[in-house]
């Protein structure tokens, strides 16, 4: 199998070296989220997903694309994804399958996003289309999906990571919520087994909850290049702090 290749994002290299942290912005409006956008422009991360379900204004595309931009200013040469997360998949909103179609390909096209986040079972035409529209505006896809009841078997997650690679998301992304311990070794073990077996590109993995937070360290062991940490408020359940992630990415690196 052909080495597995790394997605450049600005001046960061996604599977490369230690994993990367990115720390979600959450806010409803304006003010509170250029503040948080503020205090991270010297924190230790790699990346910012805003996290724009949260956004009371993020049915108008003029709002989105000012605060795009704006958050594009702060941040600098940070990488910024840009997230829709549904509710079907744990998000703040409901929304159509045509007008999440329509949100992403504006998004994409404004080129204030580095990445954009698809939740791949959308639909797969649909799907497609946006990942069409995004790469040809030169925007990354992190291909997505969250199960926040269960965790599948290991052959079910890989399953599910292989048609996020068929479907050419540049980084495929599965987050599952752990009900006992063998299910965080399930999610660690699909991991490794996707990596070394599978792989032709960085991917991400999680095990939620505080029962999964362990996962959330170990990218250097499985080979899961991203984490998702937090400074203020969390996206996701199990969520640690970004500085002890840090630390920890740093003590537990692997060494050649």
């Amino acid at each position: 199998m052909e080495r597995v290749r790394t997605v450049k994002v600005r001046n960061v290299i996604i599977g490369e070296g230690i994993p990367k942290i990115c720390v979600p912005i959450i806010g409803k409006d304006k003010d509170h989220i250029l503040a948080h956008a503020f205090r991270l422009q010297h924190a230790p991360i790699d990346l910012v997903e805003w996290r724009a379900d949260f956004f009371n204004e993020v049915d108008s595309f003029q709002a989105v694309k000012q605060m795009l931009k704006e958050l594009r200013d702060i941040l600098g040469d940070i990488p910024l994804l840009f997230t829709f997360r549904t509710k079907k998949e744990g998000g703040e909103r409901e929304v159509s399958i045509e007008d999440y179609k329509t949100l992403n390909i504006y998004v994409a096209k404004t080129g204030y996003a580095d990445l954009i986040d698809v939740e791949i079972f959308t639909g797969d035409q649909d799907v497609k289309e946006i990942i069409t529209l995004a790469h040809q505006n030169k925007t990354y896809v992190i291909g997505s999906n969250h199960d926040f009841q269960k965790t599948p078997t290991k052959k079910e997650m890989i399953k599910r990571l292989l048609k996020m690679q068929e479907l050419d998301v540049d980084i495929p992304k599965i987050a599952v919520m752990p009900n006992n311990k063998k299910d965080v070794l399930n999610l660690l073990e699909a991991t490794v087994e996707m990596t070394e077996n599978f792989s032709d590109r960085p991917i991400i993995t999680m095990s939620m909850k505080d029962l999964g937070a362990i996962s959330r360290v170990l990218g250097s062991f499985t080979g899961s290049a991203v984490t998702f940490a937090a400074i203020e408020q969390s996206s996701a359940p199990g969520q640690l702090n970004v500085e002890e992630v840090r630390v920890a990415l740093d003590i537990l690196q692997m060494k050649d």
